[in-house]
């Protein structure tokens, strides 16, 4: 079986996307001895071809021109003519960006429907007119892979497709998020970032879906009951406060007078992000709607109790191993932080809850059950589409 990936983000390291395609080639190519695969990547003028490729995996590079319109022209027309060139058996497009005609079977996989869900995401022309474009051409493929049976009940629904043509498929968190001793390099790593010896967590993005608003007013009655010992670290690059994308939130930070209780230490590299959740008080992710929720995983496979919200897919990420609490109750948002800092006995029982938890996903499995897609694409459905039993 020959595979073709869209690799368009296959350089992005630190994107979800990028994340994703990179774990899964990896997997599918160390663990099914019979599958070759072939990474499609847009290689613009001057660019060096990447170094990291997999042993036994092909890299075909098409050129392409920079920016929106050659990242379009690369999906609608340079990668399903690709696929065609190197006789590819089925294709895959790893991200929400797939072509609206290929010339052999094709796989998308939809992470999630946030321009669909939010408007504001799609306030531009230009964006109208590319998600009307992606959204048509998922509508076309022949399966549609998804990170949790949350997100694909609403792709079932806006797609117009049926369960047996859309599967969900966990993803994982990497080998390097466990439990460990302090070391060394993580004091290292702490003194990069300026990191008290205690704080609480939220490693992520700042749009408007991420509900970091309702988080910092939470954390109001936090700083009262805990005081400045427990500041909460903002993680992750910090949105310019004049972009209409995001929230001012230095603006709402200084109008909570929570200006000594809340820090922003910016950009975290990849490496140094185990660090910094087994070392957190506590993981909180208030987000209010996820695909699937990668960092509360990341932080339940680092051993540290987790609270974040009961929306879309994150109660199948947590269980029981944390607490999801109502994503606009700021009020039970705030203690269930305070609960896992002043109740020893129920962060230790979290903390065990949270390894087993995360023991439930792996990447191999990811890998395993994507296999199954392309078989039932390729052969027909002679068997029910591989799901995964809720954990």
């Amino acid at each position: 079986m020959h595979i073709a990936f869209n690799a368009y983000f296959w350089t992005y390291h630190h994107a979800g996307s990028g994340q994703y395609v990179r774990q899964l080639v990896y997997h599918l190519n160390r663990y099914i001895s019979d599958l070759h695969i072939t990474l499609i990547w847009p290689q613009m003028a001057g660019e060096s071809l990447p170094t990291d490729i997999p042993p036994s995996v092909t890299l075909h590079p098409v050129p392409i021109k920079p920016g929106h319109l050659g990242k379009v022209r690369f999906e609608q027309i340079s990668f399903p003519h690709a696929c065609q060139a190197i006789g590819a058996d089925l294709a895959h497009v790893p991200y929400w960006g797939s072509p609206l005609r290929s010339p052999i079977p094709l796989v998308v996989t939809v992470h999630d429907i946030i321009p669909l869900r939010y408007p504001q995401y799609r306030q531009k022309a230009s964006q109208r007119l590319y998600t009307a474009l992606v959204t048509t051409s998922a509508r076309g493929a022949d399966h549609i892979i998804t990170d949790s049976f949350a997100s694909k009940l609403e792709i079932v629904d806006h797609f117009q497709r049926t369960e047996w043509d859309t599967t969900a498929i966990y993803l994982a968190a990497g080998p390097d998020y466990q439990p460990a001793e302090t070391s060394l390099v993580d004091m290292g790593v702490l003194r990069k970032y300026d990191l008290p010896e205690t704080y609480i967590l939220y490693l992520g993005g700042y749009n408007h879906h991420k509900n970091i608003v309702t988080l910092l007013e939470a954390y109001t009655y936090v700083a009262r009951a805990l005081g400045p010992d427990y500041p909460l670290i903002l993680a992750g690059k910090k949105p310019d406060p004049t972009n209409e994308h995001f929230p001012d939130y230095d603006a709402i930070i200084k109008q909570l007078n929570l200006e000594k209780y809340v820090r922003w230490i910016g950009f975290v590299d990849e490496e140094d992000k185990p660090i910094l959740y087994r070392n957190a008080e506590t993981f909180v992710f208030p987000s209010e709607y996820e695909g699937f929720g990668l960092p509360p995983l990341e932080a339940l496979a680092c051993g540290t109790p987790v609270v974040a919200t009961t929306s879309s897919s994150l109660p199948e990420v947590i269980g029981d191993a944390g607490f999801t609490v109502p994503p606009n109750d700021e009020r039970e948002m705030a203690g269930a932080i305070i609960a896992t800092i002043m109740d020893e006995q129920l962060a230790a029982s979290l903390r065990q809850k949270s390894q087993a938890q995360a023991a439930k996903f792996s990447w191999q499995q990811t890998a395993v059950d994507t296999l199954k897609v392309y078989d039932l694409v390729l052969n027909g459905p002679q068997k029910p589409p591989p799901e995964l039993q809720h954990v």
